[in-house]
């Protein structure tokens, strides 16, 4: 491997190297502090909070809870994808989708409940589910949020 000195008239100022090491030294802090840091899904809109439930197993069909809390006078749009988790994101088979709306009078929160079964089920399954939302308040809605994932559930045959 060679390694080559930049000329002197192409030298970088000393501000430009120093903030370089700088953002290099913070993203080798921070990268494993923020892999570390437990994975928040709810996200906050226009006095709306969207938090995807782990999923959690009844008989047998699975609960895809969203928990939704909002402000007064506004309107939820929710898109919910449900997912079983085979080895690798591209290989996961899609169990469904959905699309919930709720008015909200005055400042609530209320849990969705979405059942689904999961087929072909030989020894323990994992699933989980992505939502993504819009709130509308008054005659305005807002752009859709980007996709968050629940946590991923376990469950046992």
């Amino acid at each position: 491997m060679t390694i080559t000195t930049p000329s002197p008239a192409k030298a970088r100022p000393r501000a430009a190297r120093f903030a370089l090491i700088s953002a290099v030294t913070l993203g080798l802090i921070g990268g494993p502090v923020a892999l570390a840091a437990p994975a928040e899904a709810s996200r906050f809109l226009y006095g709306c909070t969207v938090d995807p439930l782990k999923p959690t197993e009844r008989s047998h069909w699975v609960d895809f809870r969203i928990e939704v809390d909002c402000r007064d006078h506004r309107t939820v749009q929710i898109r919910q994808l449900r997912y079983e988790d085979d080895h690798g994101r591209r290989n996961d088979d899609f169990l469904g989708r959905s699309t919930f709306w709720k008015y909200f009078y005055r400042h609530d929160d209320v849990t969705i409940h979405s059942y689904d079964w999961v087929p072909n089920r030989r020894g323990d399954e994992k699933v989980y589910q992505l939502v993504s939302f819009r709130v509308r308040v008054g005659n305005h809605w807002s752009d859709w949020t980007r996709w968050d994932m629940s946590d991923v559930a376990t469950l046992r045959h």
